[in-house]
């Protein structure tokens, strides 16, 4: 009876996150047809294929210099309106930060957080003077929480900090991963 339970969890750590994977990729697939509003068992895909050809020509649009000056009162505006500049900033920031010109999880970081132990954590750094704070010795560094979207800040001292020479993406998933995945 042992050996079948552990054939069971051995096959339900194999099957388990390629079935959820692609039950999500595919629950996605249908939401994103659902908001198209166009029959998925008719034309599935449809809706996939015209988001991303909506976006695209969007920001084929913006980059335009025509188009410039209305994005930047847009902006603007969003920004001056309570509540709504409290949302509109955070989410920006957040896709700014990930996608784009200004990524800002790209400098994997080593940070010594107890010399007496010699405990470490893997981060990114995101800013390389606190002067604002009056603290020019401080730099922030992100710390991704694992197996969540969230994580927290925190301002140390630069001689605590080492910069990897690692891919950010493989230094994020090791992070999100717990430490499970390979570095």
């Amino acid at each position: 009876m042992g050996k079948l339970i552990k054939y069971f969890l051995n096959g339900l750590l194999l099957v388990a996150p390629i079935v959820l994977t692609v039950y999500i990729l595919v629950a996605l697939f249908f939401w994103v047809d659902g908001l198209m509003n166009i029959d998925s068992e008719k034309y599935p895909g449809l809706g996939l294929l015209t988001m991303f050809v909506l976006v695209t020509v969007v920001g084929f649009i913006a980059r335009s210099l025509a188009v410039r000056p209305l994005l930047v009162l847009a902006e603007r505006i969003l920004h001056r309106t309570p509540l709504v500049s409290i949302i509109y900033s955070s989410l920006k920031d957040l896709f700014d930060a990930f996608v784009g010109d200004n990524q800002k999880f790209n400098r994997p970081v080593l940070v010594c957080v107890n010399e007496e132990t010699k405990a470490y954590r893997l981060g990114f750094a995101t800013c390389d003077d606190i002067a604002g704070l009056h603290r020019p010795e401080l730099m922030a560094v992100y710390y991704p929480h694992s197996y969540n979207f969230s994580g927290e800040l925190q301002l140390v001292p630069k001689e605590s900090v080492t910069y990897l020479e690692l891919p950010s993406s493989e230094v994020m998933k090791f992070i999100v991963s717990g430490g499970v995945s390979k570095l």
